[in-house]
């Protein structure tokens, strides 16, 4: 007995101290709070019950130290609070740090920023156009200036991926990598990018990216809490200080691996992101020796091979982060967003501040700049002086026009951008608008030379120029636009518009009783429309993070759409011999016509048949 009630003391003494590490831990992050984060933290508590997100953790960074803090709740099912001392995900905050990485190689001179990537990974196939010339190199995939594809559905979505997949295994469906415009001239956002970078450092450091970062990169900045390894809340990879992800409405969602996880795979706390914001700002030496090379660091933010960034625009991307301007300030900013979080860090060099905010929520239609704006006046940032507008001395009316993005971000959805993406930009005497076509836009002033500045803005936001390939341009550092014929416009609008109304005939005449229904030739289109609302109950019984996953619903979507303009051929040919035989007829006629050409649009697209895998 005595020897059980010893042991039974010495666990309640152990279970004690555990018990008191936690409350220190936890009175830490409250003193914290107090002392510097009580009146933020009461607001950013109000703005998350407003806008009905769950939780927040944030880190500010100024020349007098460090302040961390949170709010909220960690899981929406138990209710329990929010620590300052919880671990969230990133998203792509995760390049950020990834490029410090490939940075480091780069100061270590085992990686060259201007090396031909088909150089290092000699398997690694890409469709390039201009690869005599320029090829795409290390800097433009850093830079998102390779003219890579961003992603497509079954990288994001998907139930089917392993954490530990090979990284060539996940770009296999991918292969060869299209350049879609000319490396390092245009802007273009790239998740793909990222993950070839990711099999860059595997191929220099002969090991897996996520353990040489960890060893590489997190633990000399100090940064003992983060990993880019996969952890989860639930399962093998289980890590108990992870809050817990939300969507809508508060529910509930585990992490889940993702298939380009360099680029978007990434646990850390507010004090490692304070570590390394203070990082980003001084620089940090290993044995006295740098980490990376203080002009690398120094240039990160910095566009640089751009046509753009040649005609004097600041915003952009350059080695991992871009320049931003926003709620009156200049910085260099990483945001990111993965399954049920939204994370924001930003760096002030010249103020030598920082911030970093995450939310275990992510919800489409919330304002998560307001915490930005928050943060960076809780910070007490400087406004950055607003440029004076400056006189052209020359019409404006030489750029009026439409613009379509060039390329765009997804791949897959050109069609919809070369539709509904377009951009009109008209004169307005010294001024410019741009905006979509059926909206007023943004007023841009001169800025001078080929820039424009938007209102509300300190630097210029626009540039208007004539590219090395004598294109008329329109860019805004991450995005491209180039000037398009009005006539392709409206040819791409009238397609839309005739066959959506053609759609509508056929429908129409499949529902209302009319005599005799069965016998029209339209009648043969109307099931092919029918049937493509099939797939949708089973769609809406899996987990929307399976879109991208070949299952039962998305095959059968597939199949549905394929069959559409054959279904559409079919009342065609069915009554080619009464086409025009009466006013009804004729116009199913004009509609099934309408319809097909619409189909055979959507088909030169790649939209059909819809193939959501793959």
């Amino acid at each position: 007995m005595p020897a059980d009630m010893a042991a039974i003391s010495g666990a309640r003494r152990f279970y004690a101290c555990i018990v008191a590490i936690l409350c220190l831990v936890t009175m830490s992050a409250s003193a914290a709070d107090r002392d510097g984060n009580a009146a933020l933290r009461q607001d950013i508590a109000r703005e998350l019950e407003t806008q009905g997100l769950q939780g927040a953790v944030w880190s500010l960074v100024d020349p007098a130290g460090e302040v961390t803090g949170a709010t909220g709740v960690r899981d929406a099912r138990s209710g329990s609070p929010m620590h300052a001392v919880d671990k969230v995900q990133v998203g792509s905050i995760a390049k950020t740090v990834l490029a410090v990485g490939v940075l480091r190689l780069a100061t270590e001179g085992r990686l060259a920023l201007d090396a031909p990537v088909a150089s290092i990974l000699s398997g690694l196939a890409f469709d390039n156009p201009w690869q005599a010339t320029d090829p795409v190199r290390v800097r433009h995939l850093l830079d998102h200036t390779a003219g890579l594809d961003d992603a497509r559905l079954s990288q994001v979505f998907s139930r089917q991926v392993d954490a530990d997949t090979p990284l060539r295994e996940t770009l296999a469906d991918v292969l060869p990598l299209v350049v879609r415009h000319r490396p390092g001239t245009r802007a273009s956002y790239s998740n793909t990018g990222y993950v070839v970078l990711g099999m860059l450092i595997e191929r220099v450091t002969g090991g897996r990216y996520e353990a040489w970062l960890d060893d590489n990169v997190l633990a000399p900045i100090g940064m003992h809490d983060s990993t880019f390894a996969f952890t989860t809340q639930e399962g093998e990879r289980a890590d108990a200080r992870l809050a817990m992800g939300h969507f809508e409405k508060g529910v509930a969602q585990a992490a889940v691996p993702t298939r380009l996880r360099p680029a978007a795979q990434f646990t850390t706390t507010v004090a490692d992101m304070a570590r390394f914001a203070r990082f980003m700002l001084d620089g940090r030496t290993v044995g006295g020796e740098a980490l990376v090379d203080t002009a690398l660091l120094r240039a990160m933010g910095e566009p640089s091979t751009t046509d753009a960034a040649a005609a004097g625009l600041r915003t952009g991307y350059g080695l991992g982060l871009s320049t931003r301007d926003r709620h009156g300030v200049v910085g260099l900013c990483h945001g990111g967003n993965t399954v049920g979080y939204r994370a924001m860090f930003c760096v002030f060099p010249g103020q030598d501040r920082a911030f970093f905010v995450a939310h275990n929520a992510d919800v489409e239609d919330a304002d998560y700049g307001r915490y930005d704006a928050m943060l960076i006046e809780a910070l007490g940032t400087e406004s950055a002086t607003t440029s004076t507008p400056a006189p052209r001395g020359t019409g404006t009316s030489s750029w009026d026009g439409f613009y379509e993005l060039s390329p765009n971000r997804f791949a897959s959805l050109a069609w919809i951008d070369a539709v509904f993406g377009i951009v009109r930009v008209r004169s307005e005497g010294e001024a410019l608008r741009v905006g979509p076509v059926m909206a007023d836009g943004t007023h841009l002033l001169p800025a001078g030379g080929e820039l424009w500045r938007a209102q509300g803005r300190a630097i210029a936001s626009h540039a208007l120029f004539v590219d090395r390939d004598g294109a008329r341009t329109l860019s805004t550092g991450m995005q491209t636009f180039a000037q398009v014929a009005w006539p392709i416009v409206a040819m791409r609008w009238l397609s839309m518009i005739a066959g959506t109304l053609g759609l509508a005939w056929l429908i129409v005449g499949g529902v209302l009783p009319w005599r005799g229904a069965t016998a029209r030739p339209g009648f043969v289109p109307f099931l092919g429309i029918v049937a493509l609302v099939l797939p949708l109950p089973l769609f809406l019984a899996q987990s929307f993070l399976a879109i991208g996953d070949m299952t039962i619903a998305s095959v059968l979507l597939a199949v549905v759409t394929a069959l559409l303009p054959v279904a559409l051929f079919a009342g065609l040919v069915r009554g080619r011999r009464t086409a025009f035989a009466s006013k009804r007829r004729s116009f199913d006629t004009f509609a099934m016509l309408a319809a097909l050409q619409f189909a055979l649009v959507l088909a030169w697209w790649n939209l059909l048949p819809l193939r959501l895998w793959g």
